[in-house]
C-alpha cells in the first residue's frame, strides 16, 4: 500500500513539475525573475539530493548553485533528469526497502535517521509547498499559474508529467 502511495506521489509530482516548468517558461518575467529560479533550482537540487539519500551512495553527492545552469533550459533539464530517475526508482522500491532506515546527513545536531519511506514523503511535500510558491509569483507576475493539485491530476486520469 505504502508503495503504491509514494508512486502515485511521484507521478502526480513529475505532472505538476512540468505543468508549473510550462506554465513559467510561457512568460518571460516568470524565466528570468531571481525568485522563481531560485526557488526551481532549490526544489530540484533537493528532489536530487533525496534521490541520492535513497540509492546506494556509492558515488558521492555533487551539489549545484543556481549559477551553475546558464539559462532557464538548463535548469529545466536538470529537473527532467531528476524526474526521469525517480519514477522507476520509486515504482522498482519493495516494502522492505521503504521500511528500512536512512541516514539524512544534512542533518547533524542532533543526526536524523528515518525511514525511506518518510524521506520520499518529505521529498513529495517539500516540491509541492515551493511550487505554491512560485505559483503565487508568477500571479505576481502577470502570468497564470497552472492547477496542480493531487485531486485535479487524480481527476485528470493521473496523467504522465509532460516535459
Amino acid at each position: 500500500m505504502a508503495n503504491q502511495w509514494l508512486r502515485d506521489l511521484y507521478a502526480h509530482q513529475s505532472w505538476a513539475d512540468a505543468e508549473h516548468w510550462r506554465a513559467m517558461g510561457a512568460h518571460p518575467a516568470a524565466r528570468e525573475d531571481p525568485a522563481i529560479r531560485g526557488r526551481l533550482h532549490h526544489i530540484h537540487f533537493v528532489q536530487h539530493a533525496f534521490l541520492w539519500t535513497i540509492g546506494d551512495r556509492t558515488q558521492l553527492f555533487t551539489p549545484t548553485k543556481v549559477e551553475d545552469f546558464v539559462s532557464f533550459d538548463a535548469l529545466r533539464s536538470y529537473a527532467r533528469a531528476y524526474h526521469e530517475q525517480a519514477v522507476p526508482l520509486i515504482s522498482a522500491l519493495s516494502d522492505a526497502r521503504l521500511d528500512e532506515p536512512v541516514s539524512i546527513v544534512w542533518f547533524k545536531d542532533p543526526p536524523l535517521t528515518i525511514t525511506v519511506a518518510e524521506a520520499l514523503t518529505q521529498c513529495s511535500m517539500h516540491s509541492h509547498y515551493h511550487r505554491g510558491q512560485n505559483a503565487a509569483r508568477l500571479r505576481e507576475l502577470g502570468g497564470e499559474p497552472p492547477t496542480t493539485d493531487l485531486i485535479v491530476w487524480q481527476w485528470k486520469s493521473r496523467p504522465p508529467g509532460a516535459w
